[in-house]
């Protein structure tokens, strides 16, 4: 198995944080990783991507001109990183963000109202958790026990309180993905 998978938003996403967790999860797994990140000067409210591969294999490069799975959570996101995705890969989106009409046809598309359900829920520090279960939904790479292992280890531990809460949002980001 090997899954090679573009996150890109703007700063302040998490972007950035949802990639770091997903490799380090697949690390906890025993899989080979790589996580690499790719952001602008401004950071917050600049553009950011990170691509991660996962694999049962060493892996020969970090570097890729084309994904199997895509997320993106902004329209300049979908305009750099759609063409990119493999024909026959899945390219999830943020409903709130983008508009799917116009995606590639030879795509599995998938739509997440996560920017929505994570202001209707009052957990919008927990967006990129939202989508991040979405994406384990889509493509259960990862186990979310490891997922949670890996918050537990990435976060400070005077933010473990909010383990329960980016757990709950991990659920509900696998229950509202759907296909487009």
């Amino acid at each position: 198995m090997k899954q090679e998978i573009v996150i890109a938003g703007f700063g302040g996403q998490g972007v950035l944080s949802m990639g770091k967790i997903l490799a380090y999860a697949a690390l906890m797994e025993g899989r080979e990783v790589t996580w690499m990140p790719a952001y602008g000067p401004e950071q917050r409210g600049g553009t950011a991507n990170v691509t991660v591969i996962v694999s049962d294999e060493p892996i020969s490069s970090p570097i890729l001109s084309s994904y199997d799975t895509a997320v993106v959570l902004n329209q300049p996101s979908l305009e750099k990183f759609e063409p990119k995705v493999k024909p026959g890969g899945t390219f999830i989106y943020d409903s709130f963000s983008i508009d799917g009409n116009a995606l590639r046809t030879d795509l599995r598309s998938y739509s997440t109202p996560a920017m929505e359900t994570a202001a209707r829920e009052k957990m919008t520090k927990c967006y990129n958790m939202f989508v991040l279960g979405g994406l384990l939904k889509v493509c259960p790479i990862v186990r979310l026990e490891s997922v949670m292992q890996a918050l537990a280890k990435s976060l400070p531990e005077r933010y473990h309180h909010l383990l329960d809460m980016n757990r709950a949002a991990l659920i509900k980001g696998m229950e509202v993905v759907a296909e487009v």
